[in-house]
C-alpha cells in the first residue's frame, strides 16, 4: 500500500440556492449543538466496489467523480445549510458574551478527489485490524468544530483504490448527529442514483429551525466562547502526556449470536422493571465492555464507568421534535459499577438493566431541565482520558451505511474515520447482513488480542468474510473514475 495522493479540491455550491422546504438563512444554536464546539468532525467512510460498464447509463456516460460532485451539488439544494458557516457575534453586557449561528450563505462544501495507485479492497479488508492508511482516506480529522467559522462544515473525499472507491464524509458535529447525518448521504445517493425526477422542486428533506422548550429562555442563547476555545488550548498545550498508542478492530455480530446474548441478558436479570426489556443492542454492547474489563484482570473493588447515548427525539412532547429535524438531539448518559459486579456471575444482565434503567430515568423533565441547566452554565463536551476504567460509545445501526447505494451497488465495508477514533471507544453501526452489528473498538493492541484470545468472548463474535466472497460477478481493470 502506497501513499494518498490528492488530485484536486473542489468547492461544492448548492446548485440552484432555492432554500427548498424550510431552508432558512440563520440558525441560532440550541445548546445541545453548542456543547460540541470543541470536538472534532464526526466522519464515516464508505468502501465501494469500483462501478462497472454494467452501471446505470446516467454514471457510465461520465466519470464517478464528477457525477459525485454534481450530485452533491444537487443535493445542497435541500440541506442549504451544510454549505454555510459558522458565525460568532458578540451579545454585549459582558467581554465575553456570543452568540454562534449557522449563516446559510451557500459559501460551499470541500470536495476532495484522492488517488492511491496500488490500494486494494482486500487490503483494507484482509487486516485483522484496520489499517493505518484508511485514516488517509479521510479529510484531515484534527479539525475543531468551532473553527467552523473559516473552514467548511461539511467536507468530502473520494479515493480511487485499484478496484474501488472510498467515500469519506466528514460534518461539523455542531451541525448534526448521525440520523440527520445518513438522512442527508441517503438523499445525495438517491440523486446520484437517480436523478432529481423523484424530488419536487419545493420538497422538504430536512426541518432545520432548532428545537427549544416552550418556556422563557432567551435567545439566541450566550456562551463564554472566548473562554471556552482558550480553555480548549490551554488543555492541550499543557496536555504533554504522550497518549498510548491503541488499534481498532471490527467485531462482527450476526443476528444469531445477537439474539442468544439477549436472551442471556434478560435470563440474568432478577428485577421486575427491567426483566425482558434489555435490547438486542444493550446485549451486545454489555459483552463487549464486560469482556474488556474481564481480560485488565482490573481491581474488583475498582469503579468503570461506561458512557453512551439517548436521543430526545421521542422523549419530549411539548414541543415535539419532527421526525426529519437536522440538528442534534442526543444527551450523554453514563453507568458506572464495581468490577466485581460486572465481571461476577450475571454481570451481562446486571450491566445491560443498569444501561436499561439509565435510558428509563431520561424522561421529558429531566431533559428540559438539563437543557435549561446548560443555558445557565454552558460545558462542553470532551474526550475522557481514563484509559481502561472508562468507555464512549458512538455511532448507531438504526442509521444504516450499507443501504447507501449511490448507482452502483451497496457498500462493501463501512468505517469510521482517525477523528472519532479514540482509545477506549466503541463504534456500533450495523452489519451488511439484516439484524446484524459491527463493532468498531479502539484500545491497546495487547486487550484487542486477550479479547481475540477470549473464547466466552469469541463465541458471540462471526469471522469476518474474505473479500473475494464480497467481489462483483464481474472485475473490472484499473481506469481512472
Amino acid at each position: 500500500m502506497e501513499a494518498v495522493k490528492v488530485i484536486s479540491i473542489t468547492t461544492i455550491r448548492a446548485r440552484s440556492c432555492l432554500k427548498n422546504g424550510d431552508s432558512p438563512e440563520k440558525i441560532d444554536l440550541n445548546p445541545w449543538d453548542l456543547q460540541y464546539l470543541v470536538l472534532g468532525y464526526g466522519q464515516k467512510g464508505l468502501l465501494f466496489h469500483k462501478p462497472s460498464s454494467a452501471s446505470s447509463s446516467s454514471i457510465h456516460r461520465e466519470t464517478v467523480v464528477e457525477h459525485l460532485k454534481d450530485s452533491l451539488s444537487s443535493a445542497l439544494d435541500f440541506f442549504l445549510p451544510l454549505a454555510g458557516r459558522l458565525v460568532v457575534v458578540p451579545r454585549g453586557g459582558s467581554d465575553d458574551a456570543y452568540s454562534v449561528f449557522i449563516t446559510c450563505n451557500n459559501t460551499g462544501v470541500s470536495f476532495v478527489h484522492a488517488i492511491t495507485e496500488n490500494t486494494t479492497i482486500a487490503d483494507i479488508l484482509e487486516p485483522t485490524y484496520v489499517p493505518p492508511i484508511v485514516s488517509s482516506f479521510f479529510p484531515p480529522g484534527n479539525i475543531k468544530s468551532f473553527e467552523g467559522t473559516r473552514v467548511p462544515l461539511m467536507v468530502v473525499q473520494v479515493t480511487e483504490l485499484l478496484d474501488g472507491i472510498f467515500m469519506a464524509c466528514s460534518m461539523n458535529h455542531c451541525i448534526a448527529e448521525l440520523k440527520p447525518y445518513w438522512n442527508f448521504l441517503n438523499a445525495w445517493a438517491q440523486i446520484s442514483r437517480n436523478g432529481l425526477n423523484h424530488i419536487a422542486p419545493n420538497s422538504k428533506l430536512a426541518s432545520f429551525k432548532r428545537w427549544f422548550p416552550d418556556g422563557n429562555i432567551e435567545r439566541p442563547i450566550t456562551i463564554p466562547f472566548r473562554a471556552i476555545i482558550e480553555n480548549h488550548h490551554l488543555k492541550e498545550s499543557t496536555n504533554t502526556t504522550q497518549s498510548p498508542p491503541f488499534s481498532r478492530r471490527i467485531f462482527h455480530f450476526n443476528r444469531g449470536k445477537i439474539a442468544q446474548l439477549k436472551t442471556k441478558a434478560n435470563s440474568e436479570i432478577q428485577d421486575s422493571v427491567t426483566s425482558n426489556k434489555i435490547s438486542s443492542l444493550q446485549a451486545v454492547l454489555a459483552h463487549v465492555w464486560r469482556s474488556a474489563i474481564r481480560n485488565q484482570n482490573l481491581d474488583p473493588e475498582d469503579e468503570v464507568t461506561y458512557r453512551f447515548l439517548i436521543s430526545a427525539s421521542s422523549r419530549v412532547s411539548n414541543p415535539p421534535i419532527p421526525d426529519d429535524y437536522f440538528g442534534i438531539t442526543v444527551q450523554f448518559t453514563t453507568v458506572t459499577m464495581k468490577v466485581r459486579d460486572l465481571v461476577g456471575h450475571g454481570g451481562l444482565g446486571k450491566f445491560a438493566s443498569e444501561m436499561n434503567k439509565a435510558i428509563s430515568s431520561c424522561t421529558e423533565e429531566k431533559i428540559k431541565r438539563d437543557f435549561e441547566a446548560w443555558v445557565r452554565n454552558p460545558t462542553m463536551h470532551t474526550q475522557h482520558a481514563t484509559i481502561g476504567k472508562f468507555m464512549t460509545t458512538s455511532s448507531s445501526p438504526r442509521a444504516n451505511f450499507y443501504n447507501l447505494d449511490f448507482g452502483w451497488g451497496r457498500p462493501v465495508a463501512v468505517r469510521g474515520g482517525q477523528a472519532n477514533a479514540k482509545q477506549w471507544k466503541l463504534m456500533a453501526d450495523a452489519g451488511a447482513e439484516d439484524g446484524s452489528l459491527d463493532i468498531e473498538l479502539g484500545a491497546s493492541y495487547e486487550i484487542l488480542e486477550a479479547l481475540a484470545r477470549d473464547p466466552e468472548f469469541m463465541h458471540a463474535v462471526e469471522l469476518p468474510r474474505s473479500p473475494a466472497e464480497l467481489s462483483p460477478s464481474s472485475q473490472v481493470g484499473r481506469t481512472r473514475l
